[in-house]
């Protein structure tokens, strides 16, 4: 019986031996699919703070996902992309200013501008003719209640149609009323 018992724990031994003693081949695993992380416009600090891609899209009809902010002395600028896509690009500038509501009549609107009621001290609104590689240019500025100086400006692409972003300024407009440029 004991002899029974060697000879079971040695043949045990040496399939362990014989299992153990050569390496395993690695198991090939793929890759784990990349996470999508959906970022808000805000992250991106500065400007961007007062921007909602959600927001953007209702109004722009363009989903937005990409943004980056700059500040430069008193003005804060965020310019937001769809992805790798130069065009269209929404930029907003906000400016602390300590001008009058006649002084941005008289020196901030552009000529051909029409006004805009129902948007800070003074509003206007504009469509800009395509340039070279750039299509209309889609423009709203006014002077915030508060002391800034306020510009949302949407590029879009060459071949866009001007009617379609003189549509835009009116979609800029409401997009303008959401804004609370003091929280920058």
């Amino acid at each position: 019986m004991i002899v029974r018992g060697r000879i079971v724990g040695v043949g045990v031994a040496a399939l362990l031996a014989a299992g153990c003693g050569a390496e395993a081949e690695p198991v090939a695993v793929p890759p784990p699919a990349p996470v999508a992380a959906d970022v808000v416009a805000a992250s991106s600090g500065g400007a961007c703070r007062l921007l909602d891609f959600g927001v953007i899209e209702q109004h722009a009809g363009v989903r937005f996902d990409v943004a980056a902010a700059s500040e430069t002395g008193d003005s804060h600028t965020c310019v937001v992309r769809a992805g790798q896509a130069a065009l269209p690009e929404l930029t907003l500038t906000v400016t602390e200013t300590s001008i009058d509501a006649a002084t941005f009549t008289a020196e901030v609107v552009p000529g051909k501008a029409a006004k805009v009621s129902g948007l800070g001290q003074r509003a206007y609104r504009r469509t800009a003719s395509a340039k070279g590689a750039l299509g209309p240019v889609a423009e709203v500025g006014w002077l915030a209640t508060e002391g800034r100086l306020a510009t949302l400006r949407y590029a879009t692409p060459q071949d866009t149609d001007t009617a379609d972003a003189e549509n835009l300024t009116e979609a800029l407009i409401t997009l303008a009323k959401q804004l609370d440029t003091r929280a920058i």
